[in-house]
């Protein structure tokens, strides 16, 4: 059995991870923390509440959210300024992670208040370590615009960094998101994740063309989603007389520079690397 909060925690704020599905995916630090501070901000006040009444946690709990955040944060920067013990929980996983709590992290910050975090479940990063892709270098991107266009030029953005990239998604995007990825980041592996650590819990890995064409098939399927890529193919894939004949071909339409950046987008080759090649090359050309 879990003992009770032997002292209060020291005044400030708290930020403390919570389940992203199965609900005993929570540290005994953060209980104890949750039942020992004079409130809990939180998105939604029901769900938090499912959690603490599973754990016996009578907490105060305040409404904390991106509808009413820029409302609710002079209040809760008012009690921290009076010394009250404050955790801010999401509804899932980590806090800060698309959502609005990091703007009343630094405002908390600025103002001098004690902030300190409880860490626990990460739905970011458990998709990354169970996708079997890179894990040395990755990037969170959170989640891509809802209109095409838009989210392609997003996801062009992104082409050229030497990483593996971790997306929220809605389940009924899917199969449109995954076709942009793969028209606009080309072949690359790719590992969709959904409903972690729950009971209909689902990885399926393959090419980023393959899974979009699977989506577009069986339908949008239920529950939160998490989408994993693998970096681009690495530099050393690409011989000289390629990138030399790729961009020749390139500068027949393009500038140097957009050439440059073509080529890095589909390669992930450093575009200053490109561009000094694609220089030389309109050098001799001439």
């Amino acid at each position: 059995m879990r003992s009770k909060p032997t002292s209060k925690p020291r005044p400030g704020l708290y930020i403390v991870a919570t389940p992203i599905g199965h609900m005993d995916d929570i540290s005994l630090r953060a209980l104890d923390l949750l039942a020992s501070v004079d409130r809990i901000a939180c998105e939604d006040t029901r769900h938090t509440r499912k959690l603490l009444d599973r754990h016996g946690i009578e907490t105060r709990l305040l409404p904390y959210h991106e509808h009413n955040a820029e409302h609710m944060r002079p209040a809760i920067m008012a009690r921290l300024a009076h010394g009250e013990t404050m955790a801010l929980v999401s509804d899932a996983g980590t806090p800060l992670i698309s959502d609005p709590g990091y703007k009343l992290v630094r405002k908390a910050i600025a103002s001098g208040i004690y902030v300190s975090a409880v860490p626990g479940a990460s739905a970011a990063l458990m998709a990354l370590t169970l996708s079997g892709l890179p894990s040395n270098r990755f990037m969170f991107s959170g989640f891509l615009p809802p209109k095409s266009g838009a989210r392609r030029k997003a996801l062009g953005q992104l082409a050229a960094i030497d990483a593996t990239l971790i997306f929220f998604e809605s389940p009924r995007r899917l199969a449109a998101s995954l076709a942009d990825m793969a028209a606009t980041l080309g072949v690359r592996d790719c590992a969709v994740a959904r409903e972690m650590t729950k009971l209909h819990e689902e990885f399926r890995r393959g090419e980023l063309a393959e899974l979009a064409a699977h989506y577009a098939e069986s339908g949008a399927p239920k529950g939160e989603v998490v989408v994993v890529v693998g970096p681009p193919a690495g530099a050393a894939e690409y011989s000289e007389q390629f990138i030399e004949s790729r961009l020749t071909e390139l500068l027949q339409s393009l500038s140097v520079r957009d050439a440059a950046a073509e080529l890095a987008a589909e390669t992930g080759i450093a575009r200053r690397e490109l561009y000094a090649r694609a220089l030389q090359i309109g050098g001799e050309k001439k």
